[in-house]
């Protein structure tokens, strides 16, 4: 019998695995699929197969859907006080503080004026990041502002929902930003300024029973979960099983709650086209 011997190991032993960086992999929690982080922002932060729809800030709406540069933020320093000296797990004022510090946000929203293909709107985009995109007593006074803003300009206005609801440390306050930003939309409505309401996963809470559902359009995220009280509180109240899918964004096109779903990618374009509609 023959005995055979190589000349060199087939893999050098000084060859090392390469350390892949973190973050550079993204799971699509729906099918699983994975994408380099590169690949799926540049999909506008959609799963390159099945085209979920993730959670994204106020930084990534504005780069979508504003013109390069031309966003320029208003009252980006007002933050929450405590009137309540409110605490649970901590303090209300050291979430605030520490918040602040994780997120670089001052509050759950973010406003400013920008251009929309060389349209002028005044902006709001919601972030769910800081402390669930609850709505307190900052995000219903910014609102206000941006709708003052509009009225002054005669710019349309766009506010971009993502809230899981009331912000309960500030108690009453918080429940008041509901009356308040919605009877400023009725100014707006009377001054005959154009509202387009566009809602993400997921709206619910205050923001549902508010801003965010009197818009002149409405317009949703694919499967972006639309309510006041989620489905397991409405379960829970009603002790009867859903429909499939009730609360979703589908679901309330077909009962005539929203006007229309967009994909992401798609957004900028259906804006330009509805607002050029709308001015004209």
């Amino acid at each position: 019998m023959a005995w055979f011997k190589r000349s060199k190991d087939n893999i050098s032993p000084d060859t090392q695995k390469k350390d892949i960086p973190d973050g550079t992999w993204i799971k699509c929690p729906e099918c699983n699929e994975m994408m380099f982080k590169t690949v799926w922002e540049a999909n506008y932060y959609l799963c390159t197969k099945c085209s979920h729809h993730f959670r994204i800030g106020s930084e990534e709406y504005f780069k979508i859907l504003l013109d390069a540069d031309s966003f320029r933020e208003t009252e980006k320093k007002l933050r929450s006080v405590d009137p309540l000296n409110f605490e649970d797990t901590k303090p209300y004022k050291n979430r605030i503080a520490d918040t602040i510090k994780s997120t670089e946000l001052y509050d759950a929203v973010r406003t400013g004026t920008g251009k929309i293909n060389s349209i002028d709107v005044v902006i709001a985009c919601m972030d769910f990041g800081f402390i669930g995109g609850s709505m307190g007593s900052v995000v219903g006074e910014k609102i206000s502002r941006a709708v003052d803003r509009a009225i002054k300009s005669k710019f349309p206005l766009i506010i971009i929902s993502s809230s899981g609801g009331a912000r309960m440390m500030e108690g009453a306050i918080s429940l008041m930003q509901l009356a308040k930003t919605s009877s400023k939309l009725a100014k707006l409505s009377e001054e005959k300024v154009p509202y387009i309401s566009i809602l993400t996963n997921p709206t619910t809470g205050g923001s549902t029973a508010s801003f965010s559902m009197l818009g002149d359009l409405n317009i949703a995220e694919p499967k972006a979960l639309i309510a006041f009280a989620g489905p397991r509180v409405v379960k829970q109240a009603t002790g009867k099983d859903l429909p499939p899918g009730f609360q979703r964004a589908e679901f309330l096109l077909e009962h005539g709650f929203i006007d229309f779903i967009v994909n992401r990618k798609d957004m900028k374009d259906k804006l330009t086209q509805v607002l050029k509609l709308i001015l004209n």
